[in-house]
């Protein structure tokens, strides 16, 4: 079976309040695309990746006036998709949503968040929709950390074989400093930020020493906004969230090949799923930023890991439509994982 993760640049806007495609020439909100070509291009990424469950990073908004299940079932009729069952978490408010797309002929689903809901304990990991007590600034004071994008919890079973696995789809915070008007003011948010998202990263590793310990085959999955070696504030801290959401030292650890060739390689050539514009600098940016991560149960059936990169991967750079596709639809690139259950 396949499972996969895909960031959808400003998928939300490609729909309108009833669900229904906008298959127009309006501008989406990528640079120089229209919203009937980036819905196309998505399409075709979808159709070729051919995905047993899709974790989908910045789903449609869900609220009072727009609903992500039905945006994401009308987009995968729309494109006849095997993956067209579809089911969220914990609604937000930034109108990036994380949503599960899926094949019901070959899994069953259903959100299942654990935790307490009311936890003063900083040692226990409470529901990602709740809030985490952790001292920031090593004041010696606990702050309330809390996810701007609750991670969304799956229980998903097999239908043929039964066996089930718990998925938690991940879109932590971004490090990048809004609102800066000065190079101090760049400093001061940058740390901030990556004070939070190292938090995030300390209450999702909590979550998964539950799972390990209990000997649950576990997927963790989506985008991180952060990897080893990405930027100068990492010193600072020792460490990135990849880093302590796959286990450090003696803890059981997930694992992820392209995780682990990015921290074997500070410097050179590594692999990325990323590819944004930089209009001031008049160039591309390339980073790894998605990942897929597996318990060692799972780890140790051979899955294959895959990076749908239009110039890294052969085959995706050899067809000119998955290539065109692929830089069309996102700024992110697909990454899947085939394992035999």
């Amino acid at each position: 079976m396949r499972i996969a993760t895909y960031n959808v640049e400003w998928f939300n806007t490609l729909f309108d309040d009833q669900g229904e495609p906008l298959v127009d020439n309006e501008w989406s909100r990528r640079r120089d695309v229209t919203r009937r070509a980036q819905l196309k291009a998505a399409g075709i990424v979808f159709k070729v990746l051919d995905a047993d469950a899709v974790m989908v990073i910045e789903a449609p908004d869900q609220s009072r006036q727009r609903d992500t299940v039905l945006a994401l079932e009308r987009f995968a009729a729309l494109f006849d998709l095997r993956a067209r069952k579809a089911m969220i978490g914990f609604a937000n408010d930034t109108q990036q949503e994380i949503a599960l797309l899926y094949d019901p002929d070959v899994f069953s689903a259903r959100h299942d968040p654990l935790g307490a809901v009311d936890v003063e304990d900083a040692l226990a990991a409470p529901r990602f929709d709740t809030s985490f007590q952790l001292d920031l600034d090593t004041d010696a004071a606990a702050e309330a950390v809390v996810f701007s994008k609750p991670p969304l919890e799956v229980d998903l079973t097999h239908r043929a074989t039964g066996k089930a696995l718990r998925l938690i789809g991940v879109h932590v915070k971004s490090k990048a400093p809004h609102g800066a008007r000065n190079p101090a003011d760049v400093m001061r948010i940058a740390i901030e930020n990556r004070r939070k998202q190292m938090a995030q990263c300390i209450w999702i590793r909590q979550r998964v020493d539950e799972h390990l310990s209990a000997g649950e085959p576990l997927i963790v999955l989506g985008d991180f906004n952060d990897g080893p070696g990405l930027d100068e504030y990492e010193k600072l801290f020792g460490r990135s969230g990849v880093e302590i959401v796959m286990g450090e030292g003696d803890a059981i650890c997930m694992h992820d090949p392209h995780a682990r060739m990015a921290l074997s390689r500070r410097t050179g050539a590594r692999p990325t799923s990323s590819r944004f514009y930089l209009s001031h600098e008049g160039r591309y940016l390339q980073a790894l930023l998605d990942y897929v991560m597996v318990s060692p149960d799972l780890a140790k059936t051979a899955p294959k890991w895959r990076i749908w990169h239009p110039f890294d991967d052969p085959e995706c750079y050899g067809s000119e439509a998955l290539r065109e596709a692929l830089l069309t639809a996102s700024d992110h690139f697909p990454v899947s994982i085939d394992l035999e259950l």
